[in-house]
């Protein structure tokens, strides 16, 4: 753990949503696995579920980074990153099954794993700091996200990207979100999982940033704070 190097009395606290609270990856495979048990895909070829998840992971993760930075639309990402991964372990593209998309859609964002200690941490922060949401996800799926794991109630402003039509990184959101706060940049803080959208997005934009790094993935220089667990903020804010 490190902490921040700044003797700003932070007053505002932003906070990514997928990946830093709501545990997208756990969320995702629990879907995953009911939706490839539901498509019956062992039967039409399909390698076990755990290849599958693997598979799919790893090409969202690297289409979420390309719309983080608007290289595609949240069409593309939706219609490319189930059929990339179904055509990579195999399947024919007259096989892709059409309403999969559709139906992770509808189920995932029911799911209600947090980082651990996501609660206590939120509830620990909210006393002592005016909280906020800033999320790269989209309006449905993240007001689904919320209002089913209860987290809503630590956030006094909730901006989705989607609705503000600007991505993180770019400096107009972090921009924004400040002037929905009525916060300043030099009492705020970032905290995400992303060092493009989160971390670098807040930090070329003048705003302190806190990696969160759950999977111990190298540090850059360039970032001053990393925390591996929620909790570690209840220590150093």
């Amino acid at each position: 753990m490190q902490t921040p190097t700044s003797e700003i009395k932070y007053k505002h606290i932003f906070f990514d949503l997928d990946h830093t609270i709501w545990d997208f990856d756990k969320n995702a495979a629990e879907t995953l696995i009911e939706l490839y048990d539901i498509y019956k895909l062992d039967e039409i070829g399909l390698p076990g579920a755990s290849l599958f998840i693997e598979t799919y992971t790893r090409n969202n993760h690297q289409l979420w980074a390309e719309y983080h930075t608007g290289k595609i639309t949240k069409t593309e990402l939706r219609e490319t990153r189930f059929r990339r991964t179904f055509i990579e372990l195999g399947l024919h593209p007259d096989q892709v099954p059409l309403a999969f998309e559709d139906d992770y859609v509808k189920l995932c964002p029911t799911k209600t794993n947090l980082f651990p200690h996501a609660h206590e941490t939120l509830q620990y922060l909210q006393g002592k700091y005016t909280l906020h949401l800033i999320s790269n996800g989209f309006k449905e799926a993240s007001t689904l996200k919320i209002g089913n794991t209860n987290i809503g109630q630590y956030f006094a402003e909730v901006i989705i990207s989607e609705i503000v039509g600007i991505n993180k990184p770019d400096p107009a959101i972090f921009e924004h979100a400040l002037n929905v706060a009525g916060a300043k940049k030099n009492e705020s803080m970032m905290i995400g999982d992303s060092l493009e959208a989160d971390v670098y997005g807040a930090l070329n934009f003048g705003m302190d940033a806190i990696y969160f790094n759950p999977f111990n993935a190298p540090k850059p220089d360039d970032v001053p704070v990393q925390i591996h667990h929620l909790k570690e903020l209840m220590l150093i804010l």
